[in-house]
């Protein structure tokens, strides 16, 4: 699939300039320091005036952090999802919400996926575990309950995750940034915050359909590749000793 720039109309460019500006203006003092500088330096082919033209920000990924976008219809099969990541290659939609949805949306759109996740690749910590955690998926497609755990860590981490930056909780996660509902919710702490503990977010169920109730607070980037590592070297190890 390729994304054509020539489908997009004039509603599309203002659904994109409310939901970007309004968003920008939100996060400067909500949203992780690393996030923010990705967003920064990514100007140039990520900004309120223009809809993100996947060439563009396509050459600009593979230049500084060796990723690649990957144009997808939608949500796709896991395996591939897994495979593609596994690749550096990040899978996003090119289809954007009408004015009608500005605020919810079960399946995740353009905006979601470039505006929510793709800033933060630049950060290399981070990146690499976004990697390394597809790779582990590939390792273990074909057992379900490790994919479903999988699935959790995802939700908690990448589309929900937060950090706790100079004794503030700050988001990381995409399906956050990407919501300016959700983004206040957690400035406002009106929500439970726990301590980032794997064995717990493995467990953990989630809803789609609703803001979440509970997040999980990471330390730092390394700690997040750190209990990857781990969960990495537990899995294969007793995959061997079965």
């Amino acid at each position: 699939m390729i994304q054509d720039m020539n489908t997009y109309t004039a509603e599309d460019l203002w659904v994109w300039n409310k939901l970007f500006t309004r968003q920008f203006e939100n996060i400067p003092t909500k949203a992780s320091e690393s996030y923010l500088e990705g967003l920064k330096v990514m100007k140039p082919v990520l900004n309120a005036s223009e809809l993100p033209d996947f060439k563009k920000i396509g050459a600009w990924f593979e230049a500084s952090t060796s990723w690649t976008l990957e144009v997808v219809p939608g949500l796709i099969d896991v395996e591939d999802f897994f495979k593609l990541l596994a690749q550096k290659k990040f899978c996003s939609s090119t289809w954007l919400r009408g004015k009608d949805s500005l605020d919810y949306l079960e399946e995740p759109d353009m905006f979601h996926d470039i505006f929510g996740h793709v800033p933060l690749l630049s950060n290399p910590v981070f990146s690499a575990f976004m990697q390394e955690f597809a790779e582990l998926g590939c390792q273990f497609i074909h057992d379900p309950e490790k994919i479903k755990q999988l699935q959790r860590l995802y939700w908690f981490t990448i589309e929900f995750g937060v950090i706790q930056e100079h004794d503030k909780i700050q988001s990381y996660g995409a399906g956050i940034l990407s919501s300016f509902g959700e983004t206040n919710q957690i400035a406002e702490q009106k929500a439970n915050f726990h301590p980032f503990e794997m064995d717990i977010i493995l467990q953990k169920e989630f809803r789609t359909d609703v803001m979440q109730e509970d997040y999980f607070v990471i330390d730092s980037y390394e700690q997040l590749f750190q209990s990857l590592q781990d969960l990495k070297k537990t899995w294969t190890t007793n995959a061997v000793m079965v």
